[in-house]
Parts: C-alpha cells; structure tokens; sequence
C-alpha cells in the first residue's frame, strides 16, 4: 500500500508533462525492443522531445521563481539587469567597435603606405625615362640600387628601344605592349608582385617588387602580419608559392609557411587580435585585362594599432594620450565601484527593513504582538517601521481590554478550532475525480459535516451531513458522526489489510448501506433522541468510474451532464432518529465531464425579506449555466447568489457544499 502511494505521489510529481514524457519514453523503448514502424517511432520520439522541452522549462521556471521569491535576490537580479547588463553590453560594443575601428585603420594603413610606395616607383620611373637616352643607362642603376634598400628583390627592365635590366642578370620581361601606363599589383611567372608599368614615345619602362611577407610586413612596421589572400579563378592561371622567397600568398585557400611579420604579443586579455581585409585586384602579366580577386590582410591586435597611430608625432607626445586614457579607465572604475556600493546599501537598506517587516508580520501572525521592529533611519522605510509597531501596540492594547471576554468565549474559540481539524486537511489526488469543498458556519461552530478520503488505491470515499440544530450540541453531533464514520471506513481498511497479508487479494468493497445502518445505531444509541442528522455517503470507483452511494435523509444531490440535471434518489431516512430504520444502495456511472453538488439546506431554505426561500429550482439553473466554469469560481457564485438573495450579512444557517468533477 505505501509503495503504491509513493508510486501515485511520483506520478502526480511529475505532472501532465512529466507523464507524457515517461508515457513517450516507455513506449520508445518498446517500439525499438520489440519492433515496430519507424514512423511510429519517429512521432513517439517527436513527442517525447516535446515534452521534455516544456518540462525541462517548466522545471526552469518553477526553480527561478523559488529562486527570487525573496525580496533581496529580486532586487540583486533588477539591479544586474538595470545596472551591470547594460554596463556589460556597453563595454562589448565598446570592444567590438574598437575591433572593428582597428582593423579598419590597420588595413588603410597598409594599403595606403603600398599605394604611396607604388606611385614613388611611378614618379622614378618618369623620372628616368624624362633623361636623355645616353643617361638612362646609368640612371637605372645608379635608382635600382638606392631603391634595393626599401624594395627588395626590385626589378627594372627598360626598352628605349634597346632593352636594359636592373639587376643585368633579371630574367624579367616586358609585358604585352598592349599595357599601358599601370599601377598595383600583377601575377608574374606566378608570383605576385607590385609593379608600375609606364609606356610614352620615349619609351617603356616596368619596375616591379616581389610581394614578399617581409615587404609587405614591413609597410607598417610593428602592426603584425600583412598578406595577400587569393581566389583563383575558372580559366586564370593559379599563383603558385615560389622556392627562394615567401611571398604574401594564399595559394587557393591552403595557408603558406609563418610570415616573417610577427602578430604583437596581447597586453592584457581585452587586447583582441584582429584579422581584417581589403579587396583588391591582381593583374595578368600576361593577359592585359584580365584580373583575380584577392584581399590584403592584415592580422593585428588593438593595442598595435593604437601605437602606430599615437607613434606619429604630433604637437604632444603620445605617452601623454595614453595616460589620458588610462586616467579615464580609472576614473570610470572608480564611479562604478562607488555606485555599485551606494546601490549595495540602498538594496540592504531595503531589504533589511523589508525582512524585518516579514518576520513582525509572521511573529503577528503567531499571536506575538510585543515584537517592534527596529528602526533605523529616518526615511519612509524608517517611518513603515514606526508604523508597524505602533499598530501592533494599539492591537496589542484592545487585546488588553478584550481579555475578560477573550476568556468568556474562550472554550468555544477551542471548541472552533478542534472543529477545523475534523475537516479533511488535504484533497485525495485522483486522476478520474476532483473533489472541492467549502463550508461556512453561521456561528463560530458548525453543525454541517464534509469528508472525503481515499479508501483503496483506486477507490474515494466521500460523505456529507446536516446535523439538526445549530451551535455547540451540533457540533459535537457532529464530531460523533465524523469519529464513527471515520472508524467504520478504517475498520474495512484494516480487515482488506488482513486479508492481503494472509494471501488472499486486497479487496476494500465498501457497502454504504452497512455503514450508513451501522452510523444510524451507533447515533441512536449515543444520543439524545431529539437530535438526528442526514447524511449521504458514497463510494467512487476510478477504475469503473462507478458511484456507490446512500442518501439517509439528506437532499438530493445534483448531476449536471451535459446540460442537463439529475437529482439522484434517498435511500432513507435520518440517522440517529429510529433504531430499526433500513437504508438502500444506489450507484451511478460518471462520465466525463460530469459535475455532482452535494449541499446543505444552509444553500437551498435561506429566505429573502419576502420569506421566500431560495430553492433547489435556482441552484439547478446557477448549475446548469454555469457547469463548464471551475470549480470554485462555481462555489463562490453559489455562496455569492445565496448571500444576495438572503440581503443579509448574517447567514441564517451553516452552509456546506462539496462538488465532484468526473475528469
């Protein structure tokens, strides 16, 4: 039996989605141990991720709500989402901007110092061929070997028309004399270099320079590693990495050996390496016209940048730009610390003051009301506070002039109090019927009666009955029929125990007629003979969806089925009038859907200024309206439509209702 109810409390633990999940996985597992379609299997697997998504978040939900449910951590989690996100996102676009800027900066350095260089080698190559003939000769040597030191590896070739090179042993060509005055970068015997072609009826002139990772590295000295990426195309000769240098080439997407530029060492974990390009173009040696697409890269960091920058002399020096900075990043954090630690007091301020507020309410709340809350301060919390004790001193003081008739009414407040705990505390889960009940008392104590327990793991027992009278000697009445009910369902419980452990199955048949009869005996033996109550007591069965009940005197409940009501039948008379008095068993099937009120007379005979009581007829329709609402939306509408009719704030009798919705 225990290992059933822990069985039963896991199932209601998990939930809809949790039982759909096990449902899915278990039959997963069947499908793929036994066989089975494998659409089939593929929607059982759907179906199970499903759920397990929404449990998953219902699961997350559930613990972030536990998690802030205090004031403080509601507060810390405003304060990260108000003060530190968008600190954090301002810094991250800060650095991505910086990044960006970088990069940016570094490759229009790059291709700005190249382009600079290129139109340097265009103005000598002018220059040259502006010499007279006999000259030109000597000029280009005397240029090729002033430029070797900054352009490695240079190359010039002249024609005048007769044909001279620098060095004398470059096997470099001419290009097609279909170019013309040129500028940029070329593809010469599969090489990338920068060149400048310059063609007048003086002649013809090319200088070019291998673009060697150590040319193009040392641009921009100190910046970090500079190459050219190349995307050959469909019918263009590919550029090929050549044997005595390293040329800045990516030869179709493979990387070539380490370049000579080195990316700068990292200053602190913010100072991010950047990667950054420029498109441009590289033409054919030999197919004027025709270009490849390629990028200059520059692989940098942000700190290398800004030195190349603030290293070009200005009207101050630059060490000045960085304390600057430094002074600012500093003066930042100092604001951000000294506002995070107002905003840290404030928040404990608050929540201090709130807490202490929570603990007197709770101390209230147990009858202590000489607890006072500390002040401190003089704000409004402060004032809250003072606020709060002063209530609880003036409460404190009328409960001083009300002692003599707290203690006058003393036994019945005890008698009221032992009455609540005769109620069920706690609702029996069951997955084929809800069970809500509500009750008011027209005076401190009732005489109306509610139960509702679960009797086996697949049967409820639920009771209602209206002791006659009201007050104290009903009450106690109806103690006795609760206490006597109560043993009577315990006493099947145990001999269906005894049973099972003596071999035979668990079987808890209750009869509702035997207990209703044995109720009737045990009443009019144990009281006086003017007081009698109706009672009605049934069985629900979840397996067979099957209500077993017998109604002793008691009003008809009311089924509400699809529209329609049905009264069901009395079984007998009240119990505890007349020794000899038998009782009949009804059963109905429950359907789904269908809605079952069991009520006092304190619902149906209030009667309005008129003496006009207010009728089954009237609670049937409120019903019948009204039966696809919730349940206690329904109850309270009940309560409600009865209190209207009455105009008056007094009930005249104790008012019980108990509604069994059939799932």
């Amino acid at each position: 039996m225990k290992f059933m109810k822990d069985i039963q409390r896991l199932w209601d633990w998990l939930g809809r989605w949790g039982q759909v999940l096990f449902v899915a996985l278990l039959v997963n597992s069947l499908l793929f141990n036994f066989g089975g379609p494998e659409w089939l299997r593929n929607v059982v697997g759907f179906v199970a991720t499903i759920s397990g998504v929404v449990l998953g978040a219902k699961l997350i939900l559930k613990a972030i709500r536990h998690s802030i449910w205090r004031l403080r951590n509601r507060l810390i989690v405003t304060y990260v989402f108000i003060g530190l996100v968008p600190i954090l996102l301002i810094a991250t676009l800060t650095l991505l901007a910086l990044w960006a800027m970088s990069g940016q900066v570094a490759v229009y350095l790059i291709t700005s110092e190249f382009n600079r260089r290129m139109e340097s080698l265009k103005g000598t190559a002018g220059f040259i061929l502006r010499e007279p003939p006999g000259r030109r000769v000597e000029r280009v040597k005397q240029i090729g070997a002033f430029l070797s030191e900054n352009f490695p590896d240079l190359r010039i070739v002249l024609t005048d028309p007769a044909r001279h090179t620098y060095p004398e042993d470059s096997t470099v060509q001419l290009p097609p004399e279909s170019w013309k005055d040129a500028t940029g970068l070329v593809s010469i015997n599969g090489e990338i270099h920068g060149w400048v072609n310059v063609s007048s009826d003086r002649g013809r002139i090319m200088i070019a320079v291998p673009m060697t990772r150590d040319f193009l590295s040392g641009l921009v000295p100190q910046l970090g590693s500079v190459s050219v990426v190349t995307f050959p195309q469909e019918g263009v000769k590919a550029i090929t990495t050549p044997k005595k240098r390293n040329p800045s080439l990516l030869v179709n997407g493979a990387p070539v050996p380490a370049p000579a530029g080195q990316v700068p060492a990292a200053v602190s974990s913010w100072d991010l390496e950047v990667l950054w390009a420029s498109p441009t173009q590289i033409s054919s040696f030999d197919s004027p016209g025709s270009q490849m697409p390629a990028l200059f890269s520059v692989r940098t960091r942000i700190s290398a940048v800004g030195r190349v920058l603030l290293s070009q002399k200005a009207d101050w020096d630059s060490n000045w730009a960085l304390i600057l900075i430094y002074a600012f990043g500093v003066l930042f954090l100092v604001i951000e610390t000294v506002a995070l630690i107002v905003g840290v007091s404030l928040t404990r301020s608050i929540t201090n003051t709130v807490h202490d507020l929570y603990e007197g309410t709770e101390r209230v709340k147990e009858g202590d009301f000489s607890h006072r809350i500390r002040l401190k301060g003089k704000d409004q919390l402060a004032q809250l506070g003072a606020s709060f004790n002063s209530m609880t001193e003036r409460v404190e003081q009328l409960l001083q002039v009300a002692k003599e008739k707290e203690r006058y009414e003393a036994e019945l407040e005890i008698a009221r109090e032992i009455q609540k705990q005769l109620y069920p505390r706690q609702v029996p889960e069951s997955p084929k019927l809800k069970l809500t009940a509500l009750y008011k008392p027209a005076r401190m104590v009732s005489g109306d009666y509610y139960d509702y327990q679960r009797v086996a793991s697949d049967q409820l027992a639920l009771a209602l009955g209206d002791v006659a009278g009201k007050g104290i000697s009903a009450a106690l009445l109806m103690a006795t029929i609760q206490s006597s009910f109560r043993t009577q369902i315990k006493t099947c419980i145990e001999q269906a125990s005894s049973a099972q452990a003596a071999g035979g199955e668990f079987l808890c048949d209750i009869s509702t007629s035997k207990i209703t009869s044995l109720l009737n005996q045990h009443l009019y033996a144990n009281t006086p003979p003017e007081k009698f109550a109706t009672f009605v007591f049934g069985v629900f069965n979840e397996a067979t969806s099957v209500l077993r009940y017998t109604n002793a005197g008691h009003l008809q409940p009311i089924l509400i089925r699809r529209g329609e009501a049905i009264r069901l039948e009395v079984d007998g008379m009240v119990i505890g009038a007349f020794p000899f008095a038998r009782y009949g068993e009804s059963q109905i099937v429950m359907e789904s859907g269908d809605l079952l009120v069991f009520y006092t007379d304190g619902i149906s005979e209030p009667e309005n200024e008129y003496g006009e009581m207010y009728g089954e007829d009237r609670l049937t329709e409120l019903l019948v309206k009204n039966a696809t609402k919730s349940d206690e939306e329904i109850l309270e509408m009940i309560i409600d439509a009865v209190e209207r009719w009455t105009g008056s704030p007094e009930l005249q009798d104790d008012m019980t209702l108990l509604v069994a919705r059939c799932l």
